[in-house]
C-alpha cells in the first residue's frame, strides 16, 4: 500500500471525525456521542492499514492502547465512581503480549503463566473493587481450561483430559453452589451429567483395547 493511499484514508477518517464532533455539539451538546462512531472509525482504519501492511505486532500494540484509552475516557465521563475499565485491561494487554511472543504463545509454559496471571489479576480486582461476591472464580475456571487442554492434547491423552476436566468442573460447580446458594444443593445435577464424559471415554477406550487384543490374538 503506497503512502498516498494511506494519506487519503487518514484524511477521510479525520474529516469524518471532525464532522461528527461538529454535528454532536450543534445538535446535542449535552451528550458526547461522537466518541463512539469516531472511535469505531479510527479503529477500523488503523486495523485495515496495519493488516494490509502485515504489521501485526504494531497493530496489536496500538489498537490495544487505543481501546484502553477509549474505555478509560468513557469510564471517567459516565461512571467515575467505579473503575470498570480495569476489567478489560488485562485481555487487551495480553493481546499484544501474545502476538509479540510469537510461537511461544502456543506452548504449555506460556499457557500456564497466562492462566496464573489472569487468576491473580482478577482476584485482586475482586478483592479491592467488588469484594462482596467472589466472581473471580468464573474467569479462573475458564482460563484453567487452556493449559489443561493443551497438556493433554500434546500427549494425546483424551481420557486423562476427560477425568481432569470433569474434576475441575465438579469443583467449580460445588464452589459456585457454596458461595451463591448454600441453602440449596443444586450442584449435584450438573455433576451427574459431567460424570458421563469420563465414563463414556473409559468405555470407549476399554472396548477399543479389548477389540485390539482379540484381533491380535486371532493372528
Amino acid at each position: 500500500m503506497d503512502k498516498y493511499t494511506i494519506g487519503f484514508i487518514l484524511a477521510g477518517c479525520l474529516m469524518s471525525i471532525i464532522f461528527l464532533v461538529v454535528a454532536n455539539f450543534l445538535t446535542s451538546p449535552d451528550f458526547i456521542w461522537f466518541l463512539y462512531p469516531g472511535f469505531t472509525l479510527l479503529l477500523l482504519v488503523m486495523s485495515w492499514i496495519f493488516i494490509k501492511q502485515r504489521k501485526h505486532k504494531l497493530h496489536s500494540v496500538l489498537c490495544s492502547l487505543l481501546i484502553i484509552m477509549f474505555l478509560f475516557v468513557i469510564n471517567c465521563l459516565y461512571s467515575p465512581g467505579h473503575p470498570w475499565f480495569l476489567y478489560a485491561i488485562f485481555p487487551l494487554v495480553w493481546w499484544p503480549a501474545s502476538v509479540l511472543s510469537g510461537k511461544k504463545a502456543k506452548t504449555l509454559p506460556f499457557a500456564c503463566i497466562a492462566s496464573l496471571c489472569t487468576i491473580v489479576y482478577y482476584s485482586i480486582l475482586n478483592i479491592y473493587i467488588s469484594p462482596p461476591y467472589p466472581w473471580a472464580i468464573y474467569p479462573a475456571y475458564a482460563v484453567l481450561w487452556w493449559p489443561l487442554a493443551l497438556y493433554y492434547a500434546q500427549k494425546r491423552n483424551y481420557f486423562g483430559l476427560s477425568i481432569s476436566a470433569s474434576i475441575l468442573t465438579i469443583l467449580f460447580f460445588i464452589t459456585v453452589n457454596l458461595v451463591s446458594s448454600p441453602g440449596t444443593i443444586w450442584a449435584i445435577y450438573p455433576i451427574f451429567l459431567i460424570l458421563w464424559w469420563p465414563l463414556s471415554m473409559y468405555y470407549y477406550h476399554f472396548k477399543k483395547a479389548q477389540l485390539h487384543a482379540s484381533t491380535k490374538g486371532k493372528y
